[in-house]
């Protein structure tokens, strides 16, 4: 069963509620009709002053003096997208105002149009249009706006508050009453409404930031646990891995993400050579061909013609292995014909090829390794001898006399018996080998075991890692969606960081092709 796909879901809302939001905003209510009051303020003395020069000589329309004045800037806008025109006002038919404007408390002493965002909307303030004033009440025409057009008013009023116990020092709000028909937002009903200056953030434009920190925050916690990297063909069940121990750091490497990705995915190692891997697979689809499809085997190399007829091989990397000596030996550099005659046993000291003067002692791996093959095939280009140690340091009694010789089942195995045995050589696969302090890589002709000099035909020793199947299995198993991941960015970024390269990566596809 596939992962519940949280980054779509959020990557969706990151999506969806902005323009959501924008739409409702500035789609749903186009035409807007806003206000702002920008100054309310009184005209006396908070501080006493001696040339109060104007403010004593102000005067209403009637020409009498203001005893307590206080003055109005009124800003009306269209704050819509979409323009305003003089029939768009929600006023009965017939009604010349549009706009009526109350001050609680106040008489109109007078009023000016102080501001006009364009010179050609002063032709609708006149009193035929609707401009009307009276007692604590003004009157603003039907002003049609185009978008972000604006007037503004500024209107002197005089206190007419009877209050025995002294005047308060603030004024009601004043009341602004209008609307307009169709386009406006459902929660304002398409009366005029409050706008706020742009000096501040608005609290809906901090709430979308909020929001979209959130859904970034959501997605990084998907993301740091696997969530982004999701194949789409995630399998359940559990997966038994056997055959080459050489390879079997990466598979288990590849395996850990696979399972981090696909949950219900389980996996088993029973890695002990490429050959025992070829055998038991063998082995568990003639006894149970149903079962087969959970059990992959990889090979360093192909099996032999003829052998184990059901198996099918899958080409997943060209993998390259080195020789390694103790650091006693004193070489880090041998010429194949020396390597071949060493391994014959022609040599007993390294003395007698530049080194030190420290036996030889040969750690090979065990019979059904794909390296030691791969290795016979490769390098010597003959089969090596039997062993005749356990220790690697002396003969067993009664075996044959010469260079020391043992061999062991894993590359960890033989990695670790050559560091601690002085004069002991071996091979391994490069990966494992590469960065162990207590060893010594063994160039070959002068040439280190890199890629590119496999594939240019000057390094010998690498061999093609096979996957096997007992037949071919369902699409939707676990070792088809598991092969399919070995050769996918994931899979094939382990192999690279391995020291090896995916088939699908090499110049020549040849040296990975099925024999």
């Amino acid at each position: 069963m596939n992962r519940f796909p949280w980054e779509v879901i959020l990557a969706v809302l990151g999506l969806l509620v902005p323009v959501a939001a924008f739409l409702w905003e500035f789609g749903v209510g186009r035409k807007r009709l806003g206000y702002r009051i920008q100054m309310d303020t009184t005209a006396t003395d908070e501080v006493p002053y001696h040339h109060p020069g104007a403010l004593q000589r102000l005067r209403d329309r009637n020409d009498r003096p203001l005893v307590h004045p206080s003055f109005v800037l009124l800003r009306i806008e269209n704050s819509g997208l979409a323009n305003i025109d003089t029939s768009d006002y929600a006023v009965p038919d017939g009604t010349r105002a549009g706009i009526r404007v109350e001050f609680p408390g106040r008489r109109v002493a007078g009023m000016a149009v102080t501001e006009l965002s364009d010179d050609f909307l002063a032709q609708s303030f006149t009193e035929e249009a609707g401009l009307n004033v009276e007692d604590g009440v003004i009157e603003l025409p039907r002003v049609p706006l185009n978008r972000r057009q604006h007037y503004k008013v500024l209107v002197a009023l005089e206190d007419v508050r009877d209050d025995t116990r002294g005047r308060r020092e603030r004024f009601d709000d004043p009341r602004v009453i209008g609307g307009i028909k169709g386009g406006v937002p459902r929660r304002r009903r398409g009366r005029i409404y409050q706008t706020q200056s742009h000096t501040g953030m608005p609290r809906y434009g901090l709430a979308m930031i909020g929001f979209l920190v959130v859904i970034i925050t959501a997605q990084l916690v998907v993301f740091l646990n696997g969530g982004s990297a999701a194949p789409l063909d995630c399998a359940r069940g559990r997966l038994t891995v056997t055959g080459s121990t050489a390879f079997a750091p990466a598979l288990r490497e590849a395996a850990d993400q696979y399972t981090r990705i696909c949950p219900e995915a389980d996996f088993a190692f029973d890695t002990t050579g490429s050959h025992n891997g070829l055998v038991k697979l063998d082995a568990v689809g003639r006894g149970d061909s149903a079962n087969s499809g959970t059990w992959l085997a990889f090979s360093d190399g192909p099996k032999e013609d003829g052998e184990f007829p059901q198996l099918l091989p899958r080409p997943i990397a060209y993998v390259l292995f080195t020789l390694v000596v103790n650091e006693d030996a004193g070489v880090l550099d041998l010429p194949l014909p020396q390597i071949k005659d060493i391994f014959k046993g022609k040599y007993d000291t390294w003395k007698q090829v530049n080194g030190h003067d420290v036996p030889i002692r040969i750690v090979d791996r065990n019979g059904g390794s794909g390296t030691r093959n791969a290795f016979e095939k490769l390098v010597l280009g003959t089969l090596t001898s039997g062993r005749n140690s356990n220790d690697c340091r002396m003969p067993l009694p009664g075996a044959s006399k010469g260079v020391v010789r043992c061999e062991r089942d894993s590359t960890e195995a033989v990695l670790d018996t050559i560091a601690k045995t002085p004069g002991a050589i071996g091979y391994s696969e490069l990966g494992a080998a590469t960065g162990r302090q207590d060893l010594k890589l063994v160039r070959i002709d002068g040439q280190a075991a890199t890629l590119d000099g496999a594939e240019h035909g000057a390094y010998p020793f690498g061999e093609t890692e096979y996957a096997y199947t007992y037949g071919e299995p369902k699409a939707d198993s676990l070792a088809a969606s598991f092969l399919r991941f070995l050769t996918k960015e994931i899979g094939r970024d382990i192999v690279h960081s391995h020291g090896d390269r995916p088939c699908a990566d090499l110049q020549d596809p040849v040296r990975c092709r099925p024999s």
